[in-house]
């Protein structure tokens, strides 16, 4: 299978930081990428690099083997969707169907109407006097409804409801199984969309910590629990991503897979040793205990 994406030795700088630092990635063409991380961890500049919005400071990023920025044949087969899209002052829903279509050449009016109406949007109110989760199902709609062979999802819906946020995900995986297409999804909200990643990418500080196929997560870490001593010692040559302690007791996340020898141990001094969600192990490689040097490329 080809890759829709591919994104090499990637750095994105603004003045004296770095958004994105030495970013290499490749994405599989109709495949779903859960892209994870912290507030500021560089989501949003990598998907403006993918869409054409912006380009990198050094490396190299091609949609299906073209530079996007300012390429009209690929920026025509990619859309961004983000948390704060932005609309003339006088546009309402109708005026934002009536354009969608001309930038969007598999534009899909029946999905559009599906999410619509599932969503609840308004049709003549101003779309700006949109509340929060209305301008989120706008977005939805574009980012939907476009069909666009590369479909990037950046906190998608914010402001939803639960009930909204549910249809959004069952519109999303019974149109994309019904016509593939490449999707990356950035979203706080992991518990909820976990189960529609193909594979999953997580970023802190600009840089990859981990990428690999959704199946693989749970042996990517583990957690012990139990008296801080004895937790100390047990986690003393292995890599710590999250400390968590309370008086006389502690939790640690630990990197990579606990052997017979390590559970042996930890059951005779009292440590539990338990798996880690995504949602657990995106926080622990954001957690501001991690060393980058430790953790960067760890990739299957």
């Amino acid at each position: 299978m080809t890759n829709a994406i591919e994104i090499q030795s990637v750095t994105r700088a603004y003045g004296g930081s770095k958004a994105l630092c030495d970013v290499s990635l490749s994405v599989r063409e109709g495949s779903i990428l859960g892209l994870l991380g912290r507030n500021g961890a560089g989501k949003t500049t990598l998907m403006s690099l993918v869409a054409g919005q912006d380009r990198p400071s050094s490396g190299r990023v091609e949609v299906f083997g073209e530079r996007p920025y300012e390429h009209e044949s690929t920026l025509a087969k990619v859309i961004l969707v983000r948390d704060n899209q932005r609309y003339p002052d006088r546009y309402d829903l109708r005026d934002v169907l009536r354009i969608a279509p001309v930038y969007a050449p598999n534009w899909s009016t029946e999905v559009a109407a599906e999410l619509i109406e599932g969503m609840r949007i308004p049709s003549k109110t101003p779309i700006k006097k949109f509340s929060r989760g209305q301008l989120s199902a706008v977005a939805i709609v574009l980012g939907l409804a476009s069909r666009a062979p590369v479909t990037l999802l950046d906190e998608p819906y914010l402001g939803l409801d639960v009930t909204a946020r549910r249809f959004f995900h069952d519109v999303l995986l019974r149109d994309y199984t019904a016509h593939p297409r490449t999707i990356v999804l950035s979203t706080h909200l992991i518990e909820e969309s976990e189960a529609l990643f193909d594979r999953v990418v997580i970023l802190d500080r600009g840089r990859i910590r981990l990428d690999v196929a959704s199946e693989e997560v749970p042996g990517q870490a583990f957690v012990l629990s139990g008296p801080s001593e004895a937790v100390d010692r047990l986690a003393s040559s292995h890599t710590v991503l999250a400390p968590h302690t309370v008086p006389g007791l502690k939790s640690a996340t630990i990197l990579g897979t606990p052997d017979a020898s390590l559970r042996s141990e930890a059951g005779r001094n009292g440590v539990q040793v338990a798996s880690v969600s995504l949602q657990e192990l995106v926080a622990a490689f954001g957690s501001d205990a991690v060393k980058p040097s430790l953790t960067e490329g760890a990739r299957a």
